[in-house]
């Protein structure tokens, strides 16, 4: 008998129990990660109760929407702080005065856009980020969507033996192949392509960490899938033949469509992910549009 792959149930990605919200409304946009949240200001000081009832559907839902915000520099970072301290990006650059917001933007000459590819942030670093907030300051007419993939489904969608053999294996992660002197965006067909986003490059980037290729998330406890393309480079204890093929299968096994969200933009709309269980990607297909975000990144801890 031929194996078939099982289905993703619509919404199996959000946690069964739902909760009891007093203070915001929680919508879900998508059955396998993302919910609209309604009733709060965030350009506004936030009481407690609602930044708790926030959280919880963040946790539950993996990447929260907000609409109609009209968001400062100063009202992003005040709201940012009820979520931890501010990561700075070291090779891409940051709103003039506020070197925790990191500008991406896309000019209407531009051919090629920012983090092209699906990718967990900087999970080059040693403790990458907990999470990304991104403001649509200004947004295309059409597209310019950006795509999220729940990597606790992309786990459980794993055979048994899959699992068995991924548990213990570490992963190899850098920058070196996107912000090295060698990488992608120093190259010069890139350089003539996207001159929106200010970017350094570094033989820093070079620097290597190891993480696990099955995360354990530290506030559900539930496991995920933890590879991405651009910053993982091999699996630990393996030569690069090896590894190669696993991790092939892996990056492509955990953007399937049916468990993934896509959410439009529009003026004032911010997204809130989770970066230790999504994988996110941003599409290229609104040619001569300009597109400007802001990025707040709150930082993480060391995987496990």
């Amino acid at each position: 008998m031929k194996w078939q792959r099982p289905k993703v149930i619509p919404g199996a990605g959000l946690n069964s129990v739902q909760q009891d919200y007093q203070h915001i409304e929680v919508k879900p946009y998508a059955g396998a990660c993302g919910a609209e949240i309604f009733g709060v200001d965030i350009s506004h000081p936030v009481s407690k109760e609602v930044i708790e009832e926030i959280k919880q559907a963040f946790l539950d839902h993996l990447v929260i929407f907000f609409r109609d915000q009209l968001i400062e520099p100063d009202s992003l970072k005040n709201f940012g702080r009820s979520f931890g301290s501010f990561h700075i990006h070291p090779y891409v650059g940051s709103l003039e005065g506020h070197p925790e917001i990191m500008m991406v933007i896309k000019n209407p000459e531009d051919k090629y856009n920012f983090s092209g590819t699906w990718h967990s942030d900087v999970t080059f670093q040693a403790e990458p980020p907990l999470g990304s907030i991104l403001c649509g300051m200004e947004v295309p007419k059409f597209g310019g969507n950006t795509l999220f993939s729940n990597q606790y489904l992309a786990y459980d969608m794993l055979t048994d033996t899959y699992k068995m053999m991924l548990e213990g294996l570490n992963a190899i992660h850098s920058a070196e192949n996107v912000y090295s002197h060698e990488g992608e965006y120093a190259s010069t067909d890139y350089q003539d392509k996207h001159a929106g986003t200010p970017i350094r490059a570094d033989s820093s980037a070079n620097i290597r960490v190891i993480h696990p290729i099955v995360r354990t998330h530290p506030e559900t406890g539930r496991k995920a899938l933890y590879v991405n393309e651009p910053f993982t480079v091999g699996i630990e204890g393996m030569s690069e033949e090896e590894s190669e093929s696993i991790l092939r299968y892996l990056v492509k096994h955990a953007v399937q469509p049916d468990i993934c969200c896509s959410f439009r933009w529009e003026p004032g709309s911010i997204a809130f992910w989770d970066n230790r269980c999504l994988q996110h990607y941003a599409l290229n297909d609104y040619p001569g549009e300009r597109r400007v975000m802001w990025r707040l990144t709150i930082n993480g801890d060391r995987p496990v």
